[in-house]
C-alpha cells in the first residue's frame, strides 16, 4: 500500500489542524484502548492508576499521538524514520504488534468523534492508510 500525493496532502492538512488538541486526542485514545481492550493493561502494570483520568494515561497518550503527528515529517520513509521506535517496541518493551492496530482503531474513533466536520470520508481513508503504514514501519524489527 502506498500513499498518493492527494493522501499526503489530506494527512498533512488534517494533522496540522488537529495538532493543537494532541493532549486530549492522546488521552482519549489511550483511555479508550485500555477500557475497550483490557488486555492492553499488561503493558502498563507498573502504573498504580489505570483509570481513564490517570495522569499517566494522559501523558503517555500524548506521547503516542505526538509521535503519530510528528511522523508526518517522515511520510516518505516511515520504515527508516521509525526504525528506533520499532527496535524499542520489539526488543525492549516487547509490545505485541497487534496492539498497534488496536491503538489505531481507537485513534480513528477519537478523531471521528472530536472532529466530525473535518474527518471526512476522504480524510478517513487517507488517515487509515497512513496509520496502517505506521504499523508496518513499527513492525519492521519484529520480522
Amino acid at each position: 500500500m502506498s500513499l498518493t500525493d492527494k493522501d499526503k496532502a489530506l494527512i498533512k492538512g488534517f494533522f496540522a489542524k488537529i495538532s493543537s488538541k494532541a493532549v486530549e486526542i492522546g488521552h482519549q485514545t489511550l483511555a479508550r484502548t485500555i477500557v475497550v481492550y483490557p488486555q492492553t493493561k499488561v503493558y502498563f502494570s507498573h502504573w498504580k492508576d489505570l483509570g481513564p483520568d490517570s495522569p499517566n494515561i494522559r501523558k503517555h497518550g500524548y506521547t503516542v499521538v505526538k509521535g503519530v503527528l510528528d511522523s508526518v515529517d517522515l511520510i516518505d520513509d516511515l520504515v527508516g524514520g521509525l526504525l528506533e521506535l520499532s527496535e524499542l517496541h520489539a526488543f525492549r518493551l516487547r509490545i505485541d504488534p497487534a496492539n498497534f492496530k488496536i491503538l489505531n482503531l481507537n485513534l480513528v474513533v477519537v478523531l471521528g468523534l472530536m472532529f466530525p466536520d473535518d474527518f471526512t470520508p476522504q480524510v478517513h481513508v487517507s488517515v487509515d492508510k497512513y496509520l496502517a503504514l505506521i504499523c508496518l514501519a513499527l513492525c519492521e524489527k519484529y520480522r
